[in-house]
């Protein structure tokens, strides 16, 4: 890349600042309402009850839960397993530090080269079904997981520059210390509209990748978490098909009122495009996890990246990011 190329990335022309700004509005929207739900309890309150409906007549039937899907759904207490519909929580979270997971998030990056940067994402997670426990985190589950990864210029009025889509299947399996995950992915990316107008001399990458995965997970104790994974691309563009990422976790396993707990969290992505390198990415912050077994963890601090960079449309580009970020992770 030349060094006028390189300028341009973040001095493009502003043919889409309104979109640019809507888009930031909707995601800082959404992270605001993720931190109002988080709201301080009783000293009293160790933990919420659960939610029980009462059952609602039509049609002369009972429509709760063991009606609508049995015998697809059977009656479970704590020491049984059974199958649950939409059940609540997820059995293998994402990796905090993956820049490449699905989640919200914000981050505010200076990088050496390309100046200041604005990376966002959308996403979100259903548990579809699973075979285990109601009560714990223990089982087999089916997940759909689903975002967008964005990169936008704030010195040239948001203009974006790159966007990676990807959706995730995974079939999912805890234990106690130990989570697996077996699943497939589809990832493309596609650099923005503007940022090919100002480079027109630019080729166009078409990065594709459909990958099997399979990873791992261990907890010594509830607060870390160790991992690892492997990823084989059966049909890939640009890309090659084997990658590699391993690193820890570490933050709150429990409700953390309004006061939150310090995190941690390494993630290193090593890729065959890369002659198996790739990046190192590291955070260091507070976070906060509330009551409900269905949701995630906020988290909020310094962001630290150095590698190959963390839009695929740009994958073969050297990028050194530190900033700030604001994540919540399913």
């Amino acid at each position: 890349m030349t060094d006028q190329e390189s300028k341009n990335r973040i001095k493009s022309p502003a043919t889409s600042r309104e979109n640019g700004l809507k888009t930031l509005i909707l995601v800082c929207c959404g992270l605001l309402w993720l931190c109002i739900r988080i709201q301080p309890a009783s000293a009293e309150d160790d933990c919420l009850p659960p939610l029980v409906l009462p059952p609602v007549e039509s049609f002369g039937a009972t429509t709760n839960e063991e009606s609508l899907f049995s015998p697809f759904l059977t009656h479970c207490d704590q020491s049984d397993w059974c199958w649950t519909f939409l059940p609540q929580g997820f059995l293998y979270t994402t990796y905090w530090a993956s820049s490449a997971e699905p989640r919200l998030s914000v981050k505010v990056i200076e990088e050496e080269t390309l100046g200041s940067l604005l990376d966002s994402s959308i996403a979100g997670r259903v548990g579809f079904v699973r075979f285990g426990s109601r009560n714990r985190l223990e089982g087999w589950q089916f997940d759909l997981l689903a975002g967008v990864n964005l990169r936008q210029d704030p010195e040239s009025h948001l203009d974006m520059q790159a966007t990676d889509y990807r959706y995730d299947l995974p079939l999912t399996y805890r234990n106690g210390p130990h989570a697996f995950k077996l699943g497939f992915y589809h990832v493309s990316s596609h650099r923005g509209d503007e940022y090919l107008v100002t480079n027109q001399t630019l080729e166009r990458y078409n990065f594709l990748r459909d990958v099997f995965n399979f990873g791992y997970s261990y907890y010594p104790i509830p607060e870390l978490r160790l991992y690892g994974e492997i990823g084989y691309g059966f049909n890939v563009d640009v890309s090659e098909p084997l990658e590699f990422q391993f690193g820890f976790d570490y933050g709150p396993a429990q409700a953390t009122r309004i006061y939150g707990a310090p995190f941690a969290a390494l993630n290193v992505h090593l890729r065959e495009e890369l002659n198996y390198g790739g990046n190192v990415a590291m955070q260091l912050g507070w976070a906060w996890r509330g009551f409900s077994k269905a949701s995630g963890i906020l988290r909020s601090g310094l962001y630290y990246y150095d590698g190959g960079s963390s839009q695929f449309s740009f994958y073969d580009q050297h990028e050194s990011q530190i900033g700030w970020g604001l994540w919540y992770d399913f």
